[in-house]
């Protein structure tokens, strides 16, 4: 195991209880960072924290509460005197067809998905301006480029989380921070499973496009191809680069299928490019 000392990077990772989360905290003790993991219900961290306890806290965390926000930043602080790097993974599904979404479900998911993200981004970058130092890992999907069938309100909170993260790396680069907005394609974690939700409205016009799709999503739980351990360990390798990237797709489906759409997007880009070009007053 890594030596751990007070100049070792404090890690403050948001929805530890399953999947990413919990993995990314994990793989972040292991590396010998000192880690602040939390979740709604802190106590479903206690075996992360077992043995690790003068380098990692557990702290209670509803990303959508404000209050909670201020307190959680305000106790890693006390804690380790800083937060270096903060990876914003709090988050969940949602599976409707555009039609059959449901107002108070979306706003719900947009609250945890993209308005807690930012609030934490807020929370923590003074500390990271006073420093000039500082990693935020934004946690976006395949979803945030690739729009599939049936979770149009989901790849919007991720898309959006695309939007947020590239204006955002542009603003503090120069502040000595940087951004990482990190793509997983489908992975063994509960987001297909108990973390799910779906609309209970279905239309049969939609049956062959959202609706297979929903199925096939929810059924899936538990045989996806990405490893979720791995991909811990990918996203720290990436921190770690001399030269990060600014974007990481994890998992060969993830990366087949933003390869695909970029392809598709430069393709018709250029097919339309006298089109687009004519839309400028004409050059005097």
């Amino acid at each position: 195991m890594a030596t751990t000392t007070n100049d070792s990077p404090v890690w403050f990772v948001t929805g530890c209880s399953t999947g990413f989360g919990r993995e990314f905290a994990r793989a972040a003790l292991a590396h010998g960072f000192r880690v602040v993991a939390t979740a709604r219900d802190p106590n479903k961290l206690s075996d992360i924290i077992a043995g690790h306890e003068d380098r990692a806290i557990a702290i209670a965390l509803d990303v959508t509460n404000a209050d909670q926000i201020k307190q959680a930043v305000s106790e890693a602080k006390r804690a380790f005197g800083r937060i270096d790097v903060l990876v914003n993974n709090a988050g969940y599904g949602y599976l409707a067809a555009v039609e059959e979404g449901e107002d108070k479900d979306i706003r719900a998911m947009f609250e945890t998905n993209f308005f807690g993200l930012a609030a934490m981004v807020r929370a923590v970058l003074p500390g990271m301006r006073a420093r000039r130092h500082g990693q935020i890992i934004n946690i976006a999907s395949v979803g945030g480029i690739v729009g599939f069938a049936g979770s149009g309100y989901y790849a919007a909170t991720k898309f959006a989380v695309e939007g947020l993260s590239q204006s955002l790396a542009r603003e503090v680069e120069p502040l000595g921070i940087r951004v990482l907005v990190v793509e997983p394609g489908p992975f063994r974690t509960d987001w297909a499973g108990r973390s799910l939700k779906q609309s209970a409205n279905f239309i049969g016009d939609y049956e062959q496009t959202a609706g297979s799709r929903r199925r096939e999503t929810a059924g899936y739980s538990g045989q996806q191809a990405g490893d979720p351990v791995r991909a811990a360990e990918a996203v720290i390798e990436a921190v770690q680069s001399p030269a990060p990237p600014s974007h990481l797709v994890l998992g060969r489906a993830g990366l087949e299928n933003v390869e695909a759409q970029l392809r598709s997007m430069i393709q018709e880009v250029e097919l339309w490019r006298a089109t687009s070009l004519n839309a400028d007053f004409p050059a005097t």
